[in-house]
């Protein structure tokens, strides 16, 4: 079904947050006052490298309206945070690995007071040469930047004889793929009010992807327990990733505890994107062969991924990455290597996609090649190699069985953007040329095997009436509120007016687990699925006995319970029911995303699959690329929610084309060269005019429990393959370094070819 406004029906809803967001109503935290609130800010290393020889703040801390300074010595607890791996520290000591490494922090009456008081900490460095290349940092001879080396973490995937494979391949093809460090240039910048309140506790009003985390990690470093702790996390003006890692909490927290007084602070563009995360750049290199009949016979890989100079979820990206560059192929024999590697460049972390944008990209782009080399038709060499209903997943392992793949293939032949092809350069425009590309992903959905993946909700029928809905889930833009009020009142029967949606207050809800690996929809789905039946029992048990009637003349509706005959009037509302029930109604559950049986650490268990055609046109005097139309096939499961399914694949096809065509976040010996959005240019409503058609394939295998799938990523990750290989069949140039460079597609006009000019690309 193709997914509209009309195709939708009444399934099309206005969002719960909607009004308020688009009247710039709704409050974001960073847009959160306190009475008494001081402004706080982050001195950060000048240096990508160096040592800190001394730390003096005296001068600081008398400037009038200066509240408290502090650095590594006033930090309680643990001076580190990491989600996954602890190390990146608070406070830096005595070295700092990048340009956004924190040495102190400051709390002031002003924010210009603040800025004014970091410009006299005195700090003396003995600056250091900076590791700006992961290869580099390999070398035996390259200093170390942590105790255990230059190497975050290494994978490796191997099934068979790639060796003797290659031997007998018809055609084998290698090439090498880069792809940029992008950034999630979120509207809201990360930022956050920390508030000491009157009975000891704090409160944290901060962005993230996983409150319960950053209360964890708060809690080690301030020395405090939990409890005394609270974290509300939404609403979040966009995160995509970037914010799930601690960013300014650490510093709000510890500068609200030392002067006794709440602390604003929100980080500029300009310190966002230094301090900020980034997506993983990767070199990814490729050999694979194919035997006469163009069936895929060997693949080797080897993945270099810069994680920057800390952690954070490197390991993790490389170990999906190393998963999908296998992808949703049979490939008999398959070699995979990857290495995870520190540098002094920007932290790299978890981005939309999670490493499978970078894999995929390159994955497909080797498919083309293949096809090319074989002569045969891209989709045709694809069908040949798919897996197929029954097949394990990339690693080997036992997965979730849909004809996803199957389907998204059969789509995407028989759309119209397909079917219509390259076209010839018009008479008036000879500069101008068209062209058609599509490629196909299978997506992995959780955190893999071998992590901690919970979920959980409650369904409670609160005092004054309300249904209410409870989630340790964050809403960032994604449409999760609008997703929860769907299932709620399509699954209960349920008013939109009936329902109170809580999420993000770590005093309330249950542990769901973070909002990221597009997981939340399925885990609520999958908790509704579980909750439903006890919470309809009790409610209409309490009914039956509020109103003399049995319970099963009774059904949930809208307003209350209602007669189970035809007219459906209200017996009890929901109002009247909260004031007689017996006993609270609150029902739980909790339940682990679905895994794998077989211990690979990282792989998949359920998957979403994409294929994505696109209409590319390519000035060749200019070299620009401009994307005019898009087709994507999903095949993900029930539509839980048609405007935000629409919204996830439209908003992730905006990413993907800068990822594309325009965005990186260039680095010149581990210093950013472009430090604000002047210079970073992100596609704009004026780069998406084209028409973006998505068919939302919903067929589920009858006994498949698991529900929607996410697809919070899938709209990213097939778009690059496919807008590369329009740009190959719109000029013949085959790329393999992301962003484009436009300079690899302009020609010299014709009319200087005329004259004996030649072309730039000749050959």
């Amino acid at each position: 079904m193709l997914l509209h406004r009309t195709s939708s029906g009444a399934r099309w809803r206005v969002r719960p947050d909607g009004k308020e967001k688009v009247t710039g109503r709704l409050a974001y935290l960073t847009d959160l006052q306190a009475e008494r609130m001081l402004y706080g800010r982050v001195l950060r290393s000048p240096y990508p490298h160096a040592w800190v020889l001394s730390i003096r703040t005296e001068a600081a801390e008398r400037l009038p309206g200066v509240r408290a300074v502090a650095t590594w010595k006033d930090v309680p607890g643990l001076n580190k945070f990491g989600i996954a791996f602890p190390h990146q520290p608070v406070f830096c000591r005595d070295r700092v690995l990048y340009v956004g490494d924190a040495i102190a922090a400051v709390a002031a009456d002003s924010d210009e007071i603040a800025e004014r008081a970091l410009s006299l900490i005195e700090v003396d460095y003995e600056e250091l040469p900076p590791i700006d290349d992961p290869e580099a940092a390999l070398r035996p001879e390259s200093p170390k930047l942590h105790p255990d080396g230059n190497v975050l973490h290494r994978t490796e995937y191997r099934i068979g004889d790639p060796d003797a494979a290659f031997e007998h391949c018809a055609v084998v093809v290698e090439e090498t793929y880069y792809t940029p460090r992008q950034m999630h240039t979120y509207m809201e910048t990360e930022g956050g009010l920390f508030v000491p309140e009157p009975d000891g506790r704090l409160t944290s009003y901060s962005a993230t992807q996983h409150g319960l985390m950053d209360l964890m990690q708060l809690s080690r470093i301030l020395a405090i327990p939990e409890e005394r702790i609270r974290v509300v996390s939404s609403p979040i003006g966009g995160s995509f990733g970037g914010k799930d890692e601690l960013n300014v909490q650490p510093y709000g927290a510890i500068l609200a505890l030392k002067t006794g007084r709440p602390v604003k602070l929100h980080n500029s563009r300009t310190e966002s994107v230094r301090a900020g995360l980034k997506r993983h750049p990767m070199k990814i290199a490729m050999k694979t062969g194919v035997d006469a009949d163009g069936r895929l016979v060997a693949h080797r890989v080897r993945i270099v991924s810069d994680t920057g100079a800390y952690a954070t979820l490197g390991a993790e990206v490389l170990n999906f990455a190393t998963e999908h560059v296998v992808g949703p192929y049979r490939i008999e024999h398959v070699d995979v290597e990857g290495v995870a590697v520190y540098t002094n460049n920007g932290v790299s972390g978890e981005f939309r996609g999670f490493g499978g944008n970078q894999a995929i990209y390159a994955l497909e782009g080797q498919m083309d090649r293949l096809a090319a080399a074989l002569g045969m038709e891209t989709w045709t060499f694809r069908s040949l190699n798919l897996r197929q209903y029954g097949d394990p997943g990339p690693l080997g392992q036992r997965i979730a069985q849909t004809r996803g793949a199957e389907q998204v293939w059969e789509a995407l032949t028989k759309s119209e953007l397909y079917r219509s092809g390259s076209g010839t350069p018009s008479d008036a425009r000879p500069w101008i040329r068209t062209g058609v590309g599509a490629a196909i992903a299978m997506h992995g959905a959780g955190l893999g095997f071998g992590i901690p993946d919970p979920g959980g909700g409650v369904l409670r029928l609160a005092e004054d009436g309300k249904i209410e809905a409870i989630f340790g889930y964050e809403e960032f833009g994604q449409g999760l509120l609008a997703t929860l009020e769907q299932m709620m009142t399509e699954q209960f029967g349920f008013a939109a007016d009936d329902l109170r949606l809580v999420i993000g207050d770590t005093d309330v809800v249950p542990n769901s687990g973070s909002s990221t690996a597009s997981r939340a929809t399925s885990m609520m789905w999958m908790a509704l699925r579980r909750l439903r039946p006890v919470f309809e029992e009790r409610l209409l048990a309490e009914a039956s006995a509020a109103a003399g009637l049995p319970a099963s003349a009774l059904r949930l509706g809208a307003g209350g319970v209602r007669a189970a005959d035809e007219e459906g009037a209200i017996v009890v509302s929901y109002e009247r029911l909260a004031q007689t029930v017996r006993e609270p109604i609150r029902c739980e559950t909790k339940l682990h995303y679905p895994l794998t049986p077989d211990e690979r650490v990282g792989a998949h268990f359920l998957y979403t699959y994409a294929a994505a055609a696109v209409k590319v046109e390519v000035d060749t005097l200019t070299g620009r690329v401009r994307v005019l139309d898009q087709y994507h096939a999903v095949a993900a499961g029930p539509v839980a929610n048609p405007q935000g399914y629409l919204g996830q694949i439209e908003g992730g096809s905006g990413m993907a084309i800068g990822f594309t065509i325009m965005e990186d976040a260039v680095m010149r010996e581990s210093r950013y060269m472009t430090t604000n959005l002047d210079t970073y240019l992100v596609p704009t409503v004026l780069d998406m005019k084209g028409s973006i058609q998505v068919e939302a394939i919903e067929e589920l295998p009858e006994d498949d429990a698991y529900g929607p799938r996410g697809i919070g990523e899938i709209g990213t990750v097939a778009l690059a393959p496919a807008i590369c290989e329009a740009v190959y069949q719109a000029v013949g140039r085959r790329l393999a370094k992301l962003p484009i460079d436009p300079a690899e597609l302009q020609e010299m006009p014709a009319f200087t070819r005329d004259k004996g000019g030649g072309t730039d690309h000749d050959g």
